[in-house]
């Protein structure tokens, strides 16, 4: 599936009209012990609430369908050096094959294809081929299967804005309860508020659920360097829609109910999945998706998900969902109450306008 790169909705938008003040002592740089004990703000139209986590029990409502990425982050980052013996840290992209992926490289000269690398771990060294360049990534084929050697060796790669090396516990607190299938470099950090007690205290309120999977890649955090948004050029993120939650989906649209999207990358999967008005269809594919103000959504009624930075794409999202002036406003109020910011932060619960719906 294919989508249109540069929508008209994005003609006259422009990246500073994304822009707020946010403390640097906002930023979360550390998870709470509590995953459930982080704040929500519940945002729509008309209601701007302060509330905390598990107040979410009493945001949905029986028959919601809550859609959540069951991806897996990976240990993505290596160190290690060239043959040559100058050093070499790799960050990996996607994991292509058994034994192949894509990888941002940062060395002080560029290696060319037939490269060797020499990855290093507290008592075992790994070792991949550069085989090419795929635009500003390489293609590396490692000397057995990828995912073993990022187990063994590999670090968790905070975002950049946790200016702290990875510890052993945020192998496990950068990752959902949910998580199934390994492949994303950050997490899909909306769903890590939530615990297996409150997933289960949601089902026996009657809140069903389902799950896609978006293997979230380091673009994410890739800033729109282009003031003229219609010329920005999103990511590509590879997702799956099962046909077991395309027949979920679908069904709650026939029959009224919400579709709640736990994080931006549910909610990219369900609308480029969509083909037509409360339709998705299962299956795998590439998204490029770009949400800004002017979308018309076809699929989710509801989002979850945290604060996100000034002058990002995601910010861009949510003001889709109830407008930009109302999520710069709500972001304002969260700055002046001191709400955490980004993937270890507090979250929203952000309920779609009626006049943004296809």
């Amino acid at each position: 599936m294919s989508f249109e790169l540069h929508p008209s909705y994005l003609v006259g938008q422009h990246l500073s009209d994304y822009d707020f003040d946010l403390p640097v002592e906002l930023i979360a740089q550390y998870p709470l012990e509590d995953r459930t004990a982080s704040r929500l703000l519940h945002v729509t139209e008309d209601v701007l609430e302060d509330l905390v986590f598990t107040d979410v029990k009493r945001l949905l409502q029986p028959g919601d369908l809550l859609v959540m990425n069951n991806t897996k982050v990976i240990k993505a980052r290596l160190r290690g050096h060239k043959e040559t013996g100058g050093a070499v840290e790799a960050m990996i992209e996607r994991v292509t094959g058994e034994t192949t992926a894509l990888s941002m490289l940062r060395a002080s000269k560029t290696p060319k294809a037939g490269a060797r690398l020499f990855f290093e771990g507290l008592q075992e060294t790994h070792a991949a081929t550069v085989t090419g360049r795929q635009g500003e990534f390489f293609l590396l084929e490692f000397d057995e299967p990828v995912l073993g050697v990022l187990d063994r060796i590999g670090k968790v790669p905070l975002p950049p804005y946790i200016e702290r090396e990875a510890r052993e516990e945020d192998a496990g607190r950068y990752q959902t309860v949910y998580a199934e299938h390994p492949g994303a470099v950050a997490a899909p950090t909306a769903g890590l508020h939530f615990t297996e007690k409150l997933l289960s205290e949601l089902k026996d309120m009657g809140v069903d659920e389902t799950f896609v999977t978006l293997h979230v890649g380091a673009g994410t955090f890739q800033p729109v360097r282009e003031e003229d948004l219609a010329q920005h050029v999103m990511h590509s993120e590879w997702f799956e829609i099962s046909p077991e939650t395309a027949q979920k989906v679908n069904d709650a649209k026939k029959e009224g109910r919400r579709v709640v999207a736990v994080g931006s990358t549910s909610l990219r999967a369900l609308e480029s999945a969509s083909v037509g008005e409360g339709v998705v269809r299962a299956g795998a594919m590439d998204t490029r998706l770009f949400i800004a103000p002017g979308y018309r959504f076809n699929i989710i009624d509801v989002m979850i998900t945290n604060f996100h930075l000034p002058k990002s794409t995601l910010v861009m999202l949510v003001s889709a969902i109830v407008g930009r002036d109302r999520v710069l406003e709500a972001y304002r109020h969260a700055v002046a109450e001191k709400y955490r910011f980004f993937s270890y932060g507090d979250a929203c619960f952000f309920e779609l306008n009626r006049s943004k719906r296809a």
